[in-house]
C-alpha cells in the first residue's frame, strides 16, 4: 500500500514556477509518509506542467524494480508512453503478467505496478480497468496524448481526493496531502458538512472543503490540461464507471440461479477460498484481524486452508461489559488452530487515541469504532505488514439487522397506522437505554437499549424510503444545525430497483455506506501505522456471484449471511456460532458523561460554536444537556460535532 500525490497545471491562465510545484509536491508526499515509509519518489515534466509523487510501503517486489512513479517499459511491445503513481494491489496479477508476456511484454521485476502499466499499454485504460481486480487508486500521465487519468477501485477501498488550485488540479490519497498545499482554498463546504452530520462521514463525490472532491468508486476521469473543465465538481460527480455494481445486482436478481443449497455453498466456498489465496500473496509477513464474528472467522478459516504454518491472528479486548470480543475470538482461534495474539486495553488506552484522530483521518469522521480499529491495526503492525479482514460480508451477504428485519418492517409500515407506530415508538423511548439494558440483560444482547431505541425510531418512519434514510442517519435533519443551507438529500432513491426492500438496502449499503464509513475507517486507521488491510469478501467475482443467488440463501430463519454461516458451521463447533452480532465499538456515551466531559464542554461551548460561524449552537447544546442527564444516549450525534470541531481546531480551519 502506498500514498500518491501530484499536480497538473492548466495551460490557460496563471502558471506557477516549477520550483514552487516541486516544493508543494514535497509537502504533499511528506504528509503521506505514514502510507509509505519505505521509499519516496517524484516524476515531473516541467514543460507539460505535470508533477507526480509517491510514498512506498513495500509489499511486492521489495527491490528498486518496484519503485514509483514508474514509467512504462520501452520495447517492441511497449512505448514508454505512460507514467504512473499507484496505490494498491492487483490480485491475481501473476496470471495477467503471463498473458501479457504472451503478447510480447517483458518485465524487469515482479511488481503488480509494472503489470498494470503493461495492461494499460496493451488494452487502454478502460479495458485494463475492466480486467484487473483489486484495491487501488492511481494517477496516469499519458506522454503521447498529454492527458492525466485518475482512477479508483470498484468498492472504493482506496481513496483519492482531487482539488482545484490557483493554477490547476491537485490530487492525493488523503485530504491532508491537499491541506498541506499553499495554493488551495481552505474553506469548509456547508452542504458537505450537513451530509457529514447525517452520515458520520462525507460521502463521495464530496469532501468537507469547497473546491475539493473525492473520486467515486469504480470510476475514472481524464483531464486535458489544455481544456480545463469549467466545473470540476460536475466532471468528478459524472465520472464514467468502468463497472456498475447496481446493474450487476439488478441483472442477478431479475433471474436468480436455480441451484441447491449444497451447490451454492460449494461455489461460495470456492470463490472465497480463491479470493483469500490471492490476498495472501506478499513478500512481507501476513496476518488477519479476528473478532470471532462470522466474517473474520470465514476469512481466517480460508487462510488456514492455504497457509503452510499457523495463521497469525489479532484481537484487542476491553474490560467494559458489552464491548469485549477477545474471549470469543480466542475460542475461535483455538478451534481453527491459529497463532493468536490478543491485547487487552483500558479505557485510558483507548481515549489516548482521541487527540490523534483529526490527524489520522484528516477529514471529519465520526464512527467511534475508528478508535479500536486504529488500536488493532497498531497491534497487528507490531508483527505483520499485511492483515486480512472480514469487511464486506455484511453488505454482500446481508448481515445488518436492517437487512434481516427489512420485510417485516416494510409490512408493519404498510399495515399499521402511522399514528399508532409513532405512539409505540414514543413509549419505547420513554425509558433511557440504560434501563432497557438492565431489563433485557437476560437476552444476552450487547447494547440492547441502544438497539431498541433504533428499532423504535424505525417504527416512526413514514415509508420505506424514510426507513432506510433513518437507518443511515445520525442527525435526522442536519439542515437545522448548519447555517445557510438547503435540506440535505438522502441516498436510497437512486438505488430503489430490486424486488425486495432487503435487496435495496444491501445494494445501498454497498454503494454508499461501505465506501463512506467502513472502508474509509479501515484505510485511515491501518495506513496511519503503515499496515495494509485486504478484504477477500469484497472480491469482485464473489460480489457478482452473490447477486445471482436467491435472497433466501442470504437471509433465512431470522438470521443474515446464511451461506457464510453454513460455510463456518463446517469449521467451528455450534456453540461458537450461536452468538448475537456485536459491533466493534467503545462506550463513548459513558466516556462523554465522565472522563471526556471537560473536553466536550470545551468543544461544544455555545460561544465557541457560534463564533465558528458554521453551526447553530442551540440544538447542539440541547443534545449535550440531554445526554449528560442520562435520559438519552446521544453519543453518536455528539461525536459528529466533536470530531468536526476537533478537526477544525487541529487544522485551523
Amino acid at each position: 500500500m502506498c500514498g500518491i500525490a501530484g499536480h497538473i497545471s492548466f495551460s490557460a491562465g496563471e502558471t506557477a514556477s516549477p520550483a514552487f510545484q516541486q516544493e508543494q509536491l514535497l509537502k504533499m508526499t511528506t504528509a503521506l509518509v505514514h502510507r509509505g515509509p519505505d521509499a519516496a519518489g517524484t516524476w515531473s515534466d516541467d514543460e507539460a506542467g505535470v508533477n507526480l509523487g509517491h510514498r512506498r510501503l513495500s509489499i511486492l517486489d521489495l527491490t528498486q524494480a518496484g519503485a514509483q512513479p514508474m514509467v512504462s517499459a520501452t520495447s517492441a511491445s511497449s512505448s514508454g508512453r505512460f507514467v504512473i503513481s499507484y496505490n494498491g494491489e492487483i490480485y491475481g496479477y501473476p496470471s495477467l503478467a503471463r498473458e501479457l508476456a504472451g503478447l510480447g511484454h517483458n518485465f524487469t521485476g515482479h511488481s503488480d505496478t509494472e503489470v498494470l502499466l503493461a495492461a494499460i499499454e496493451q488494452w487502454g485504460v478502460e479495458d485494463a480497468l475492466a480486467r484487473v481486480h483489486g484495491m487501488f487508486a492511481f494517477a496516469l500521465w499519458d506522454r503521447q496524448a498529454r492527458t492525466l487519468t485518475l482512477a479508483r477501485d470498484r468498492a472504493g477501498k482506496k481513496p483519492l481526493y482531487i482539488a482545484r488550485t490557483a493554477t490547476g488540479l491537485a490530487f492525493a490519497s488523503e485530504l491532508r496531502g491537499i491541506l498541506k498545499r499553499d495554493d488551495i482554498a481552505r474553506e469548509i463546504d456547508p452542504q458537505s458538512t450537513a451530509l457529514y452530520l447525517r452520515f458520520m462521514a462525507v460521502p463521495a463525490p464530496h469532501s468537507i472543503l469547497r473546491d475539493c472532491w473525492q473520486l467515486p468508486p469504480a470510476s475514472y476521469i481524464t483531464i486535458d490540461p489544455t481544456a480545463a473543465p469549467a466545473d470540476l465538481g460536475t466532471v468528478i460527480a459524472a465520472a464514467p464507471r468502468y463497472w456498475d455494481a447496481a446493474s450487476i445486482a439488478r441483472t442477478g436478481q431479475a433471474a436468480p440461479r436455480d441451484m441447491t443449497d449444497a451447490d451454492a455453498l460449494t461455489e461460495v466456498t470456492a470463490r472465497l477460498s480463491a479470493a483469500t489465496a490471492e490476498r495472501m500473496v506478499a513478500d512481507v509477513p501476513v496476518g488477519a484481524f479476528l473478532s470471532g464474528g462470522i466474517d473474520s472467522s470465514c476469512v481466517v478459516a480460508m487462510m488456514c486452508d492455504h497457509a503452510t504454518r499457523p495463521v497469525e491472528t489479532y484481537t484487542i479486548g476491553f474490560h467494559e461489559a458489552g464491548y469485549n470480543e477477545a474471549e470469543h475470538a480466542a475460542a475461535v482461534a483455538r478451534a481453527l488452530g491459529t497463532d493468536h495474539h490478543e491485547l487487552y486495553l483500558s479505557g485510558t488506552d483507548a481515549r489516548d487515541v482521541i487527540p490523534r484522530l483529526p490527524e489520522i483521518y484528516s477529514e471529519p469522521f465520526a464512527d467511534s469504532s475508528q478508535i479500536p480499529t486504529y488500536l488493532i491495526s497498531r497491534f497487528a503492525r507490531s508483527r505483520v505488514t499485511v492483515a486480512l479482514s472480514g469487511d464486506g460480508g455484511d453488505e454482500v451477504f446481508g448481515g445488518y439487522n436492517r437487512h434481516i428485519h427489512a420485510q417485516r418492517l416494510a409490512g408493519t409500515l404498510r399495515t399499521w397506522p402511522l399514528t399508532l407506530r409513532r405512539a409505540i415508538s414514543a413509549l419505547a423511548r420513554s425509558l433511557p437505554p440504560r434501563v432497557w439494558d438492565r431489563l433485557l440483560a437476560p437476552l444476552g444482547q450487547p447494547q440492547a437499549g441502544d438497539r431498541l431505541f433504533k428499532l423504535a425510531g424505525a417504527l416512526a418512519a413514514r415509508d420505506t424510503e424514510a426507513l432506510y434514510l433513518f437507518f443511515q442517519s445520525v442527525w435526522d435533519d442536519p439542515a437545522t444545525l448548519v447555517r445557510g443551507i438547503t435540506p440535505v438529500p438522502g441516498v436510497r432513491s437512486e438505488y430503489v430497483s430490486l424486488p425486495t426492500l432487503a435487496g435495496d438496502m444491501m445494494l445501498g449499503d454497498y454503494l454508499h455506506y461501505l465506501p463512506t464509513d467502513p472502508l474509509h475507517k479501515v484505510d485511515r486507521a491501518s495506513m496511519a501505522v503503515s499496515l495494509e488491510v485486504r478484504s477477500p469478501l469484497l472480491d469482485t467475482r464473489l460480489y457478482e456471484f452473490a447477486w445471482t443467488l436467491p435472497e433466501h440463501m442470504k437471509l433465512r430463519g431470522g438470521k443474515g449471511k446464511w451461506l457464510l454461516q453454513e460455510l463456518l458451521a463446517r469449521r467451528l463447533p455450534h456453540q461458537l456460532m450461536d452468538r448475537p452480532k456485536q459491533g466493534f465499538g467503545v462506550p463513548i456515551g459513558d466516556w462523554l458523561r465522565g472522563p471526556l466531559s471537560e473536553w466536550g464542554d470545551h468543544l461544544l461551548d455555545p460561544a465557541r460554536i457560534e463564533a465558528g460561524g458554521l453551526l447553530h449552537a442551540a440544538p447542539i447544546q440541547e443534545a449535550w444537556r440531554r445526554h449528560l442527564s442520562g435520559r438519552e444516549n446521544l453519543a453518536n450525534k455528539l461525536w459528529t460535532i466533536l470530531m468536526l470541531e476537533a478537526w477544525r481546531e487541529h487544522w485551523n480551519i
